[in-house]
């Protein structure tokens, strides 16, 4: 029996650039909403989080709307770029990178509002500016957090169905990514197929989950937490 492992190469690339544009994008944007103290923070928080709550069937189809040719965004891509990002492995990156945002900033997030403050006064009061502060001081201090958004958001990326089926369909080698591969297979009725795709899902999420609680476990060790 012959399969086809081309879809798990494609999840893993779109899983890979997905987390790191998330990682620079996401980095900035999680120290603002732990520092800012303004009014639409809530506001924020929310528009960030409401991938997880929000059906991807939904995401999809609004995901699908606007960033088809003929919408203003799709539109723009297209004259500019020449991509079109229906149907495109660039509309999953796309689409994916909206899916996956609030997974890579609430771990984040949160790091930056658990680090003690004195350390980054203290860093000020040193001299070091703000962009040291945070690449020098902060970041390392929060390196399980920040472990913990890159693990899981690469392992939501390639876990991901719903939106990517909608967006990019299921055109082989090039939006066929392992998931969707498997939804096929059962359509078709390749049970042995469909096996062994979901077998390896499974081993690559269960990994994925012991490596968060294992950085999570030697994080309470280390902060003498329940010991």
């Amino acid at each position: 029996m012959n399969f086809d492992f081309y879809p798990f190469y494609l999840s893993i690339k779109l899983a890979f650039i997905v987390t790191i544009i998330l990682l620079i994008l996401g980095i900035p944007y999680a120290w603002f909403l732990s520092t800012t103290k303004s009014k639409i923070k809530p506001f924020l928080e929310s528009i960030t989080a409401l991938p997880i709550v929000l059906p991807p069937s939904v995401l999809g189809f609004y995901l699908l709307f606007f960033l088809s040719p003929n919408a203003y965004v799709g539109k723009i891509f297209y004259e500019l770029f020449n991509i079109k990002l229906v149907f495109s492995f660039e509309g999953l990156v796309v689409a994916s990178s909206i899916y996956s945002f609030p997974f890579m900033i609430q771990p984040i997030q949160g790091g930056f509002e658990s680090i003690n403050k004195n350390i980054i006064e203290a860093s000020y009061l040193s001299g070091k500016g703000k962009l040291i502060t945070l690449f020098k001081i902060i970041l390392p201090n929060i390196k399980p957090s920040l472990l913990t958004a890159i693990v899981i958001t690469f392992a939501h990326t390639i876990g991901e169905f719903g939106v990517v089926l909608m967006v990019g369909g299921s055109i082989p080698k090039k939006t066929e990514v392992a998931s969707v591969a498997i939804y096929d297979y059962v359509e078709n009725l390749e049970y042995p197929k469909a096996h062994i795709y979901s077998a390896t899902l499974l081993i690559i999420s269960f990994l994925v989950l012991l490596i968060v609680y294992y950085i999570n476990h030697r994080k309470k060790i280390k902060s003498g937490i329940g010991y």
